[in-house]
């Protein structure tokens, strides 16, 4: 086969190390692009991911993204499943053991997984590995052998282990093994670089040393911040509820990224786009001197993400949603339609007939507050009467995402 070509190292460092938070160590990854520039040997280049819940968010994105970063430069990208070590589960950033996950839910969550990170990995050109082909095989003697080539005390400086120690919470023996059998993946795999978040870096050094133990190269580690999520100030999360999913709906995508801080979206430029850091700095410097409106960047950021994960037509069309409703204050194109008997009743009644509020005193609130327009018209009086004939269509809007047509039946 013929040497693969490589762009020079220098290139090549321009688009790795972009938005990185760490590079362990950088002379070596560089020794590492020259040498394989030379023989024409791609690196191989993996991330390791336990399918421990099934969707993946803009959050779970940003390691990715770096890994195809790798693939693009002509590297081999390795998306390892850890499906062994899943059923111990990642201690990191845990105040308690976690439960084990059964084989089933492993598997299901993995094929979940494979589904969406194609869309940001070249299928093609991404090798898959599962840890259980060669984790699943490792004898007792195998395992002792592998304990022994790490010490105790180090395992327990890690910050997840030292706090629960230090409030005498329990530690369970097998999440001492986590770090070390997945350290074996990095032997089994031959790996030239392992990608990572920021709160993983512990077990990629455990990686790198073990590899070193079984007198393989050291791989280089490059770790990824942590994306923060709607609120902020924390990280992206499901369960804190400030995530945006990836295979959420294109105009529900906008919104979300529409929602964040104009100082946020520099964040969210660096990790989650292609654009260059001299771009999006010359980006900052027009915000700045007030040349460009910091929605209208922020508008080029969502597109340039929804495009990615959907379409061009959609990032397209999710725009000019939002700009229709929120900035041009009228109805989107689509309204969800609700038929009620007609007749009347107070204001307040048809948006709790509706949904549109929770309760009574929310609907109150809103009315209250102009929150609630009714055919167009702000309605500030909660117990304005609200005829409603058959046939009649009705327009209601609550805030500024709630629409809704109602049919008189």
């Amino acid at each position: 086969m013929p040497a693969a070509k490589f762009k020079p190292v220098n290139e090549q460092m321009a688009l790795l190390s972009k938005g990185v938070a760490e590079i362990i160590r950088e002379e070596e990854l560089k020794e590492k692009l020259a040498k394989s520039f030379v023989s024409g040997e791609p690196l191989r280049v993996y991330l390791g991911v336990d399918p421990t819940a099934p969707d993946i968010h803009l959050g779970h994105t940003v390691v990715l993204r770096k890994l195809r970063h790798f693939q693009e430069m002509g590297h081999t990208a390795v998306f390892l499943i850890g499906d062994f070590s899943a059923m111990i589960g990642d201690p990191t950033g845990q105040s308690e053991t976690r439960p084990p996950l059964t084989r089933e839910q492993v598997q299901e969550h993995s094929e979940t997984y494979l589904n969406q990170v194609f869309k940001i990995l070249d299928k093609k050109k991404t090798e898959v590995r599962f840890n259980s082909e060669w984790l699943g095989k490792l004898s007792s003697e195998e395992i002792v052998r592998l304990c022994s080539r790490y010490r105790l005390a180090r395992m327990l400086e890690r910050e997840d282990f030292r706090s629960r120690l230090d409030k005498n919470q329990p530690i369970s023996v097998h999440e001492l093994l986590y770090p070390l059998l997945t350290a074996y993946d990095a032997v089994a795999l031959k790996s030239d670089v392992e990608l990572g978040a920021t709160e993983q870096k512990f077990n990629l050094l455990v990686h790198r040393e073990i590899q070193r133990e079984y007198g393989l190269t050291g791989q280089v580690i490059l770790t990824m911040p942590i994306l923060v999520g709607l609120d902020g100030t924390r990280k992206m999360s499901k369960s804190l509820g400030n995530y945006i999913g990836i295979t959420e709906p294109a105009g529900e995508m906008f919104g979300k990224i529409m929602s964040i801080s104009d100082e946020l979206m520099w964040q969210y430029y660096e990790l989650l786009t292609d654009f260059s850091s001299p771009v999006i700095v010359r980006l900052q410097e027009e915000v700045k001197m007030g040349v460009l409106h910091p929605k209208d960047a922020k508008m080029q950021l969502a597109h340039n993400i929804i495009a990615g994960f959907h379409s061009e037509e959609a990032a397209k069309k999710a725009g000019e949603e939002f700009q229709l409703v929120f900035r041009d204050r009228q109805a989107p194109t689509e309204i969800p339609e609700m038929r009620l008997k007609w007749g009347s009743r107070p204001l307040f009644s048809l948006l709790t007939e509706t949904g549109l509020a929770t309760s009574r005193s929310e609907a109150e609130r809103l009315i209250k507050q102009g929150g609630v327009e009714v055919n167009g018209n702000v309605e500030k009086d909660v117990k304005r009467m609200i005829a409603l004939n058959p046939g009649d269509l009705l327009p209601l809007r609550v805030g500024k995402k709630k629409f809704l047509r109602v049919v008189g039946v």
